[in-house]
């Protein structure tokens, strides 16, 4: 029985190019309008194993709202894809450069690539997703319309690509997190970077003397993202992604920290993704 899994966009979008790149070309996939719709369906033993989110891309930053998702949601962090987000130009089979008049997209897609499409007269249409201007050009069968998407979905949807990498940012990844529920989760035994959120008592130098406790221990920051305790008058909690050489290691400094906290919960330990080198 193959994995099931919920992801934001339809098929042929990013998300699912990630969720096969983990689970392989076999996983099924769920398609959500939302993320807020992602971790609804991932909850739910009955729909899905669990759900790929998008949490933060090399251009544009964190998504904020998804780490908030993350927080009021049950699910554990199993891994992580690093992604490298190339767009194409697809076209129905026959199709050629001269016979596009409209090129369809998402309205990120369209400004990734305006370095390319400005070398053109062409009605630019923003659309809801990449995949899903993909699927249209296929379902009309137009001779006129291009879209910008994937290569997956010009496999999906029978579209020729007439000009791959067209984004003008080559060093564009996207990181995506592969969440399962609490009742599935299995921490996997040669794990090596764990995802935490934590709030202080937010009395000064409370968050320093946290950070020195896992400086202490030999453990990398890779990341600190602060979002607001919702709520509160301008208090805030703190998501951080901690790379390390052991799980002794890890819990140790978890040890040493917690009673700095005012809460602590820990998302999943698992194997740090592969990281583009340009990202190091």
């Amino acid at each position: 029985m193959s994995t099931k899994v919920s992801i934001q966009g339809y098929e042929g979008s990013f998300h699912q190019v990630a969720a096969q790149l983990f689970y392989g070309k076999q996983v099924e996939v769920i398609t959500c309008a939302t993320f807020r719709d992602v971790i609804k369906i991932a909850s739910n033993k009955k729909e899905s194993d669990g759900g790929v989110m998008a949490i933060e891309n090399s251009i544009a930053g964190s998504i904020l709202p998804n780490y908030n998702l993350l927080q009021k949601s049950n699910l554990r962090i199993a891994g992580e894809i690093y992604l490298q987000i190339k767009q194409n130009l697809l076209i129905n089979p026959g199709v050629k450069l001269e016979d596009i008049k409209e090129v369809h997209s998402h309205t990120m897609a369209l400004q990734q690539c305006y370095d390319f499409l400005d070398k053109y007269k062409w009605k630019l249409v923003e659309t809801d997703d990449t995949a899903l201007s993909a699927k249209h050009v296929h379902q009309h069968k137009s001779k006129h319309i291009a879209a910008i998407a994937s290569k997956l979905a010009a496999e999906l949807y029978g579209l020729q690509i007439i000009a791959p990498n067209i984004h003008t940012m080559k060093n564009n990844y996207t990181r995506f997190l592969m969440l399962q529920r609490d009742d599935i989760f299995v921490p996997m035994e040669n794990a090596d970077k764990a995802s935490v959120t934590f709030h202080t008592d937010h009395s000064r130098g409370s968050l320093a003397k946290v950070l020195t406790k896992i400086s202490e221990g030999g453990i990398n920051l890779s990341k600190l993202q602060s979002f607001p305790i919702p709520g509160s008058d301008f208090k805030y909690a703190f998501h951080a992604d901690m790379e390390f050489d052991t799980l002794n290691q890890f819990e140790n400094v978890i040890e040493k920290i917690r009673p700095l906290t005012e809460s602590i919960k820990i998302y999943g330990t698992y194997k740090r993704g592969s990281l583009p080198k340009s990202l190091r």
